[in-house]
């Protein structure tokens, strides 16, 4: 006969049983899905709030004169502007904004934002500069002639671009956190060695990078990065990159053993850093795939901070 306490102890077991079956078959699905393949994260889901995308453009600036470009602001829908949004900066804005194609950002941050796996965030998803007329419509084609002097250099021009010429005009309509540990910047290529080189000039601006197939190469003097982690005292950034093996190899360097090299900086300095590593080549298939779970990464105990 059973007594009450051991009725309690097999409901117990079965709940645990029940939990770790159904992690079980998490863990499986995570283990058959290619890695290209999306996940979950970056489809729609019924009832999950939807956010806005506006787009805008910025037709003059300080800092790059001459320049004109694209931009588009995602806003969540959970955003009240009496309280001040997380941010995150996306360099080569069209590659995100779209609800198709590799990153879908506007689903991924809805469905995580819904999950409270990351904070309530603004993106602003912005192009490099046009020093012709800018094109009827965002994309890599025509390349925008500014896009390899402002991603690639090592200086802080690209940073004061963003802290004084762009988002002081995204906060005159948002109220956006002042506080960098709840501020975030993501780039592909190019567009990932100027997120880190954004924070490493300016952490008490920006703290967390995600960089795709970031381009630590020869470009523009990108492979002194490794060095200069090493001789140079730690700042308070997290990073995560992602790159593959199948990554470009030319007389600019190695892109995949670039990012290796800065992975083991970054390790030897004691960084908070995660590197993934997979197989594919220079393009957003795997970074976008594992888009959500990067993000989940990058944000992690976010609510431990204050706006």
């Amino acid at each position: 006969m059973f007594t009450m306490a051991s009725k309690k102890r097999c409901c117990k077991l079965l709940v645990g049983l029940a939990m770790l079956l159904s992690l079980s078959s998490q863990v499986l699905a995570e283990q058959t899905r290619s890695e290209n393949e999306h996940g979950p994260d970056s489809f729609r889901t019924e009832g999950v709030p939807r956010g806005t995308v506006p787009h805008n453009q910025l037709l003059a600036c300080t800092t790059f004169p001459g320049t004109q470009r694209n931009y588009s602001v995602y806003v969540p829908a959970q955003y009240d502007d009496s309280k001040p949004a997380a941010l995150m900066v996306f360099q080569d804005g069209h590659a995100f904004e779209g609800e198709t194609g590799d990153f879908r950002l506007p689903i991924v941050f809805d469905n995580l934002i819904a999950k409270k796996e990351m904070p309530i965030t603004i993106a602003v998803m912005v192009d490099p500069g046009f020093k012709s007329e800018l094109p009827e419509k965002r994309g890599w084609r025509p390349r925008p002639e500014n896009r390899s002097f402002e991603y690639d250099s090592m200086t802080p021009d690209y940073a004061e671009f963003l802290i004084e010429d762009l988002l002081p005009i995204i906060e005159k309509k948002y109220q956006i956190t002042q506080n960098p540990e709840l501020r975030a910047i993501c780039g592909n290529s190019s567009g990932g060695i100027c997120a880190f080189t954004v924070a490493w000039h300016r952490p008490e601006s920006f703290r967390k990078v995600l960089s795709h197939i970031g381009s630590f190469v020869d470009l523009r003097g990108g492979h002194n990065y490794p060095p200069m982690i090493r001789k140079t005292e730690k700042k308070p950034i997290r990073i995560f990159l992602q790159d593959g093996e199948g990554d470009l190899d030319n007389q600019f360097g190695n892109w995949p053993l670039a990012n290796q090299q800065m992975a083991k900086a970054l390790e030897f300095s004691g960084y908070d850093y995660k590197l993934v590593f997979g197989t594919g080549g220079h393009n957003g298939q795997h970074g976008g795939a594992i888009f959500p779970d990067s993000l989940r990464w990058l944000w992690r105990d976010w609510e431990n901070e204050q706006p």
